[in-house]
């Protein structure tokens, strides 16, 4: 059993107020908050070893070396995946999408779902990909008619919260003979993930949405993938040998990692995954559950709001064996744009996010421009969730008066 109380006095930010009210943070889905123990561990780094990874023999640098490879024994461990070289560490879920994206070539066929992040899309489309365009229950129906190389597609959507069949489209994309890539960045914090018994190709994830730090990502990719793929960047730390015309890059993990690495960040995305290790799986999916459907109903009473998330999915969201949201609602507010709503609620403290999300395709497929979406963490109340239908009423007033 979780106890808030106890979380939130973990999370110093949480302390602040605006404008005299205190913070009611609920845009974890653009970034979580970040725990003492994250920023004591990444402080301490500065303060007591910094050095550069993998570059010398000095105490410091060793030190280095070997807590920046601890931290990637953790994700690992994390992920559940067979080795430590499957961890690749990037600045951000983007860029280890993009890294993946290097590999594709015009004469690839990639699938995508309407439910993607940009970031899922755009990588894609900059390299002259042919994308086809899933609602999921056609996804056999484009397996079997199209040589596929490689299917896309997010472990929890960034605007409506459900969770795609993943298991079953990478039993299916396997059977076709495509691989799989699933953007990880809004599951991560919110459920289990065992790359194994997933059996996908390639798995990405952002530090910043799991409690850790900004600046660091993850991809995590089959060894057999890896060895077989080309570095995107080129630098230090990831080149064996120069001739005067070619070089021979390192082996994996490091071919992928050029730069100096981000040591303090690797370590404080390490310690974001130990501190939640504290707390039960089982206890942190029921607990944010029981925060979104308590939002949902006080968000029902509200007249003129739709939240997009209870819309019949047969009628105009994507299809399929869709499991329950989870981490997010999103909700437009008639005669009210997200923009000016949520411009007012942060008036009174409250954090929701307003705009499209980085995620237009469903909001086209669902006739809409955007939407203002609520989203918890772990560190979330139900006494939070309650200020919220005054606080629209409110900003409803205000802007039927100006």
């Amino acid at each position: 059993m979780l106890d808030p109380k106890a979380i939130r006095s973990q999370f110093p930010l949480l302390l602040r107020e605006i404008s005299g009210e205190p913070i009611v943070y609920l845009d974890s889905a653009a970034t979580s908050q970040k725990p003492d123990a994250v920023l004591e561990a990444m402080m301490n780094v500065y303060r007591t070893s910094n050095a550069n990874a993998h570059r010398g023999m000095h105490p410091l640098a060793e030190e280095a070396t070997q807590q920046y490879e601890k931290a990637r024994a953790t994700v690992q461990k994390f992920l559940n995946a067979k080795y430590a070289e499957e961890i690749v560490f990037t600045k951000s879920c983007t860029e280890a999408i993009n890294l993946v994206a290097h590999t594709v070539s015009q004469q690839d066929h990639i699938v995508l779902s309407l439910l993607e992040h940009h970031s899922n899309i755009i990588p894609w489309m900059q390299r002259d990909a042919h994308i086809h365009w899933t609602n999921l229950s056609d996804l056999e129906e484009i397996l079997r008619t199209h040589t596929i190389s490689l299917v896309a597609i997010t472990g929890q959507s960034n605007v409506l919260g459900i969770r795609p069949p993943i298991e079953e489209i990478i039993q299916l994309s396997h059977a076709a003979g495509a691989k799989v890539l699933v953007d990880a960045a809004q599951l991560v914090a919110h459920h289990p993930i065992h790359v194994q018994k997933l059996d996908c190709d390639f798995l990405t994830f952002s530090s910043h949405k799991l409690y850790g730090p900004t600046g660091i990502g993850v991809l995590y990719a089959k060894r057999e993938c890896l060895e077989e793929m080309s570095p995107m960047l080129g630098g230090g730390g990831m080149v064996y040998s120069i001739a005067e015309q070619s070089f021979t890059p390192l082996g994996i993990p490091e071919k992928f990692e050029a730069g100096t690495p981000p040591v303090a960040d690797a370590i404080g995305l390490a310690t974001a995954i130990d501190w939640l290790a504290h707390y039960d799986w089982k206890d942190i999916e029921e607990y944010e559950q029981h925060l979104l459907r308590h939002a949902e109903e006080v968000l029902t009473t509200i007249p003129g709001l739709t939240i997009l998330n209870l819309q019949p999915h047969s009628a105009k969201a994507p299809r399929g064996d869709l499991q329950p949201q989870s981490g997010c609602i999103s909700f437009t507010l008639a005669a009210v744009h997200p923009h000016d709503l949520t411009e007012i609620l942060g008036r009174q403290g409250i954090c929701l996010r307003a705009g499209h999300h980085c995620a237009q395709p469903i909001h086209k497929h669902l006739g809409i421009a955007a939407s203002t979406r609520l989203s918890v963490g772990i560190y979330n109340t139900i006494e939070e969730i309650n200020l919220l239908p005054s606080a629209i009423e409110h900003a409803q007033h205000v802007l039927a008066t100006t």
